[in-house]
Formats: structure tokens, C-alpha cells, sequence
């Protein structure tokens, strides 16, 4: 189980980050992925613009390879069993805990006027996403580690007062590192939010894309042979290892390390494996998101699965609680 939060546009780090990921598991595994729209209105109150983050999301989902047959694609606010668990989660959270959490106090910082309730309980909530589905694997990026940790702490405490029903939710990556996509501009990753010129959204076109790669940063080259790769340099080799072909790469580490590299044919040869790759994916999500008809479908079918497991869990959950007075 994972989600995606309907606040901007997706982008290759949400892609490499966590979809590459969905698309594989949904061969062998019973998904849940759900558009986090409730969690969305903890940043984004204003709720006008909502219905269309909504279907894109869902859109470049489906363009990304997730197949609504397979796997169970539906909205958070679908499912009202989720608010539910989220309320009896809340009596197993802590606010000493809760305020420690490093989204917590970065979303305070970034927005100190509407410090609400739903910021800080945010990992809360996010637990009971998971475990409504009693889900045991989660496909989440770098900075949900700390989320995944505390779901432990809570799903954990929940078992030991009232009896194992939940498992442990651990993030799953088929054995390698969790994906962290580098930004254009050498600083951090790749973000919804922060430098969108130093990020490459699934939606970009294709002049777009070639505009910002041919932006990212580099210097004048190395000075000796088989140096060491600054860091804004390293992410240019990480941009190229994931769209271009191994000779590609190839090549280009070999003109490094002899001092022979020529930063703009190699931003102009990125540019190019980035507009082939993200091209396909913008075109189907805009023929999907004009179809509203197919969207409706698509939210309903999702939401009938998912709110069939939720509906299972929460007769254990309220069994085990002891609210079944009758």
C-alpha cells in the first residue's frame, strides 16, 4: 500500500521514487495506491483546484504503467473507515513524539500561521492508511522512513494493548536502496515544491525539458585524470543512469575520467533520453484526463476494492477494542 498527494505535478522523483515500484509489485503482490487528497488539505486548505490535482494524479498514475484491473487505485476521502482508525490510532500517539517529527516541524516552519491539528497527526493518519488494509509492505521514498518507523511504534502498541491484528509495515524496494532523485540545480532532490526549474515534472513538454536539463549545474571539467565527481556533477551521472542506455553512460564516465568530457554534449544527450522517456507518459495522462467519464470509472472500481478490505479490517479492529456491544 502507498499513496501519492494530489499537490502538484508528479514528477521523476515520485516516478523512480515510488511508481517504477508500484508498476512491478502490482504483478505480484494485491495493491492498494491511493491519491492522498485528505492529507493534501493539511497544506492546502484551498480546496478549488482539488477535482483536477485529483485526475491528474490518478491520470499519470495509469500512464506510469499502474493497470486499475490489477491493483485497487482509489481517493483517501473514499474511504470513511480510514477516519475511524485514525481516531482510535490517535489514543496510541503521543504529542511529545508527534512534534518531534521531521516533516512536522518543516511544514511548521514553511507555513507558521496554520500550524493545525492534521499537520502534527499527519503520520497518524498515515498509519491508518496503511493498516486499514492491513498492509504489511510500502513502497515509500527516503523521507518516509521516519513515517514508517512511528507506524511500527503505533501498530505495535495497538497489538500489545488490544491483540495482534495488524502486521508490521516495513518499506519495500526489491532489495535495493530507496530511488532519491537529485534536483537540476545541485541542491537536494527533486521536489513538487521547491526550484520547479530544477525539477523534471511527468507533464513537462518536451522544449521544457530540454530548457532545464540544458540548465543544470556544471563547471569547466576536471583537471586530472580519474578525479573524484563534485556532487552536482554525480547528479548528472544519476539523471543519466536512469534514462540513458549503458553505452551512453559509458562513454560519458570514460571522457570524465580522461578529461575529455564536454558537460554540454552531455546535458544535450540527457536532455534528449529525458524527453524520450517522459514524452509517452504526458501524452496518455492527458488523453486519460480528458476523459472523465473513464476517471469516474476508474475511482469507483477503485474505491469498491478498497473499501471492501477497509470494511474486513475494521470489524477486527472494533472486535478487538471490545466496541461490539451488541
Amino acid at each position: 500500500m502507498s499513496g501519492i498527494r494530489p499537490t502538484g505535478f508528479l514528477h521523476l522523483g515520485n516516478y523512480f521514487g515510488a511508481l517504477r515500484n508500484y508498476v512491478r509489485m502490482q504483478e505480484e503482490y494485491e495493491c492498494f495506491f491511493m491519491v492522498a487528497d485528505l492529507h493534501s488539505l493539511t497544506t492546502h486548505p484551498d480546496t478549488k483546484e482539488l477535482k483536477l490535482n485529483v485526475h491528474r494524479v490518478l491520470s499519470e498514475n495509469i500512464a506510469s504503467g499502474l493497470d486499475p484491473d490489477k491493483v485497487a487505485l482509489y481517493c483517501q476521502s473514499h474511504i470513511h473507515e480510514t477516519a475511524e482508525l485514525y481516531l482510535y490510532l490517535n489514543m496510541l500517539a503521543y504529542k511529545g513524539e508527534l512534534e518531534k517529527t521531521a516533516t512536522f516541524k518543516d511544514k511548521v516552519r514553511q507555513q507558521p500561521d496554520n500550524s493545525n491539528a492534521g499537520l502534527l497527526t499527519y503520520p497518524v493518519l498515515q498509519t491508518a492508511d496503511i493498516i486499514i488494509h492491513r498492509a504489511s509492505l510500502v513502497p515509500v521514498g527516503k523521507d518516509q522512513e521516519q513515517h514508517l518507523e512511528m507506524a511500527r511504534n503505533f501498530v505495535n502498541r495497538f497489538n500489545h494493548r488490544y491483540g495482534d491484528v495488524f502486521p508490521e509495515p516495513q518499506a519495500f524496494n526489491y532489495g535495493s536502496e530507496l530511488v532519491k532523485v537529485p534536483s537540476l540545480d545541485g541542491s537536494g532532490k527533486m521536489s513538487k515544491s521547491e526550484n520547479q526549474n530544477a525539477t523534471l515534472f511527468l507533464s513537462d513538454d518536451d522544449e521544457l525539458v530540454r530548457k532545464k536539463v540544458m540548465k543544470a549545474k556544471t563547471d569547466s571539467g576536471p583537471l586530472e585524470k580519474n578525479s573524484q565527481k563534485p556532487g552536482y556533477i554525480e547528479n548528472i551521472f544519476l539523471l543519466m543512469k536512469l534514462v540513458s542506455s549503458d553505452d551512453t553512460i559509458k562513454k560519458f564516465e570514460e571522457d570524465f575520467n580522461n578529461c575529455t568530457i564536454r558537460y554540454g554534449d552531455m546535458k544535450k544527450q540527457l536532455a534528449e533520453d529525458m524527453v524520450k522517456f517522459i514524452t509517452p507518459i504526458r501524452q496518455k495522462a492527458e488523453a486519460i484526463r480528458n476523459d472523465e467519464k473513464y476517471l469516474k470509472f476508474i475511482m469507483e472500481k477503485g474505491a469498491e476494492k478498497a473499501n471492501k478490505s477497509a470494511k474486513a479490517t475494521m470489524e477486527l479492529v472494533r472486535q478487538a477494542i471490545g466496541l461490539n456491544y451488541y
